[in-house]
């Protein structure tokens, strides 16, 4: 479904200027954007993949990554084709590069109603905007993200971080919570594997904290790539200027994409970036992709009683009164 973009100024000779992403592609007349799904026709802008979805499931909350909105609960995910970066480890690159590399989109149609209605059916607490970018499809975000606060429901972003501040602002009203991609703290990794700057991912953390927007961080532990001792203290300062009750997410790498002769991330390595950020002043440090590891656990910030214990995406316990801890009264921090 042809959608007209939000977000662009017309400029000379039927060119138009996106601004939804970082980017802010300037586009001739039957181009597209770098993303592949935003199309100029004549000086109109048009989302290529507006109600296109490919991907439709109902997740568990944790697997966004998000430990701290919700937790146990259900999130109905979607997504449709296309990302405005190029990662080189992308895990469904088969989807969010298919505008790109094959030149198709594809997906079933779908309503912002129809997306609220399902996610109810299923008792799902929140809508996810995930798998590929969201900031790509965003007309369809807002519309179904604006039906979804009406019912009650959480909207949820998964997001590379690289939008702009109008987008952002225009977005915050009815975006709950985002879990936010800090794939590096150098420029040169982020312009030769992902396409892109570092700066704006910056910014937009920032900006989603100061609109009020719950923000949780991961970062992929790539070896040999990102993970030097001075690069995570970096990374752990910036989530730590963003607020210490920031979550940090350290992933573990697993071959794929254009990075299969790269070894799998070592659990050591995650357990020393871990170690970082927390000496770093982080209240909540999580180990990602290693189920069953203790690193998956909350506990309190104060007094370090176990309050959500959990293996992989699972719940194992909640031991939590009114959102703090049972021991000491401490708040938890995040939306419960």
């Amino acid at each position: 479904m042809v959608h007209e973009a939000l977000l662009y100024v017309k400029e000379d000779e039927n060119d138009v200027r996106c601004g939804l992403c970082a980017h802010r592609c300037r586009i001739a007349p039957g181009a597209r954007g770098v993303c592949g799904v935003r199309e100029n026709r004549e000086g109109v802008l048009l989302s290529l993949v507006y109600g296109s979805l490919i991907a439709e499931n109902v997740d568990p909350i944790e697997k966004k990554p998000l430990f701290h909105v919700l937790p146990g609960s259900r999130s109905f995910s979607i997504a449709t084709p296309g990302c405005n970066f190029r990662c080189d480890f992308c895990q469904n690159h088969e989807i969010s590069q298919m505008p790109r590399e094959e030149g198709r989109i594809v997906g079933r149609e779908r309503t912002p109603e129809e997306i609220v209605e399902l996610a109810l059916q299923d008792g799902a607490r929140s809508i996810a905007y995930t798998y590929t970018e969201p900031t790509i499809y965003f007309e369809f975000a807002y519309d179904t993200a604006g039906i979804a606060r009406e019912k009650g429901l959480v909207n949820v972003f998964v997001t590379n971080g690289y939008m702009t501040g109008e987008m952002l602002e225009l977005l915050a009203p009815r975006l709950d919570a985002a879990n936010v991609d800090l794939k590096a703290f150098n420029d040169d990794f982020y312009r030769k594997r992902c396409g892109a700057r570092l700066q704006p991912v910056l910014d937009s953390l920032r900006k989603m904290k100061e609109l009020g927007i719950w923000v949780e961080v991961t970062t992929l532990l790539i070896p040999g790539c990102n993970d030097s001792d001075e690069e995570l203290r970096q990374i752990a300062g910036f989530i730590l200027s963003l607020g210490p009750e920031t979550p940090w997410h350290i992933s573990r790498f697993h071959p794929q994409y254009r990075m299969t002769e790269t070894p799998p991330t070592a659990a050591a390595s995650i357990h020393r970036a871990a170690r970082i950020g927390r000496s770093a002043g982080l209240k909540y440090v999580y180990s990602g992709n290693i189920p069953g590891d203790i690193g998956e656990n909350t506990l309190c910030a104060h007094c370090s009683h176990l309050l959500i214990g959990r293996i992989g995406f699972s719940i194992e316990r909640l031991n939590l009164k009114e959102s703090a801890c049972p021991r000491c009264g401490t708040p938890l921090d995040g939306i419960f």
